[in-house]
Formats: structure tokens, sequence, C-alpha cells
């Protein structure tokens, strides 16, 4: 008996010390597009978008994304990935869809590169910085003719 509570007292302890460790990081949280103060994209921008992030026990980012388009269409994608630059599968993309993501300073661990590549079609690099309750977003997309067109999105916790 005196063993099942100490077993049980551990658990809980581990528990609340990971649920600690993943409040620290700056990306855990839910993210609310700003439109307004996002603009429009180089084309029709986005109507909404939210972002829900979290982290796995191993340090992994995963996020979970739906949006409407400014033709009122709704997306979802959703990917985890390591902070070491190599490419992860995005599903709800187009097939072969891939996000890599890095920390360019590990002293700065709210600001991210990322690359998302949609196979045949475009590919987007970028910086995210998060800062306490917003988030910026900085890209360049570049399509498959060589186009490249720069973005900016933020994000309201």
């Amino acid at each position: 008996m005196k063993a099942r509570i100490i077993a049980v007292v551990l658990l809980a302890i581990t528990l609340a010390y990971d649920a600690m460790a993943a409040d620290k990081e700056p990306f855990v949280g839910t993210g609310k597009l700003d439109v307004e103060k996002s603009g429009k994209d180089p084309g029709p921008g986005l109507r909404s978008a939210t972002d829900v992030n979290t982290t796995t026990p191993d340090g992994a980012m995963t996020s979970d994304q739906n949006w409407v388009d400014a033709d009122g269409k709704a997306g979802h994608s959703e990917w985890t990935a390591r902070f070491d630059g190599k490419d992860y599968p995005v599903t709800g993309g187009a097939p072969g869809t891939t996000i890599s993501l890095k920390r360019p300073d590990p002293k700065k661990p709210g600001v991210v590169d990322w690359v998302f590549k949609v196979p045949g079609k475009y590919t987007s690099v970028g910086r995210v910085v998060y800062d306490g309750n917003i988030r910026v977003n900085e890209f360049t997309m570049t399509d498959a003719s060589g186009t490249k067109k720069a973005f900016r999105r933020y994000y309201k916790r």
C-alpha cells in the first residue's frame, strides 16, 4: 500500500514537472491570427486562422492549424517536428508536404527558423518570433516558376 502511494505521488510530480516544462516553451499555446494587423497577403489574405501548439515529451513541437481562406474555404494541417533542421511530414496538406524547424540561437528559444515545402508548388522559408502574447511570422514563398512573395502574419494568444 505504501509503495502504491509513493508511486502515485512520483507520477503526479513527474506529470506536474512535464506540464511546467511545456509552459516554458514560448511556442506553447493557442494563437489566433490578427487579420487587421496582418493585412492582405500578396494575394487575398486569410479570413481567420488558429494554431494550437504543444510540445512532446522529447521537446519536439506539435502544431494543429485551422484556417479559412479569402474564398471561405476551410483548411487544416498538423505536424510534429524537432528543432534539428530535418524534414518532417505535414498531414492535411498536399502529398509530400514537409516542414523543418531550427533554432538559430539556443539562447533565444522564441526564435524559430522554418522551411515549409509543398512539392511542385512552392517552398516557404521564414522566421517566427514568439514574444509573450504576440507571434510574428515573416516568410518568403517561392512558387514553382521562381516567383517570390513576402508575407508577415501576426498572431495573438
